[in-house]
């Protein structure tokens, strides 16, 4: 029984080494908002957007399609929300927790838009 319990505890201890690592997510700040200007047009009445996120001092440009062709995303500039930066795409939770993808197009250091006292 004692053997038992040993080879119990060893495999509740090292188990978590197997798991997966929890998903960092992040504090983003919408910067700013443009119409997307796509080199050629698809004849389709979907509008997207390049939206500027700054997470932790990077600027990522994203493409935005807003799922329900609602134009909401025009007035985001300064909303703040919870995001995952992975390799190619950015992932956010919409209003009702469901997870939204979309891809980076290009990302830069963030510029220091405070002024010095």
């Amino acid at each position: 029984m004692l053997r038992l319990m040993c080879v119990a505890c060893i495999c509740i201890t090292t188990f978590p080494a197997f798991c997966e690592p929890a998903a960092k997510w992040e504090v983003a700040t919408i910067t700013d908002v443009k119409p997307h200007t796509a080199a050629s047009h698809s004849g389709s009445d979907v509008v997207r957007y390049d939206v500027s996120v700054k997470v932790s001092g990077i600027t990522y440009v994203v493409l935005y399609t807003d799922p329900f062709g609602m134009d909401k995303v025009k007035y985001a500039a300064g909303r703040e929300l919870l995001v995952h930066v992975g390799k190619s795409t950015i992932t956010y939770n919409d209003m009702l927790g469901r997870s939204q993808e979309v891809p980076i197009i290009s990302q830069k250091p963030a510029t220091n838009t405070k002024q010095p006292k």
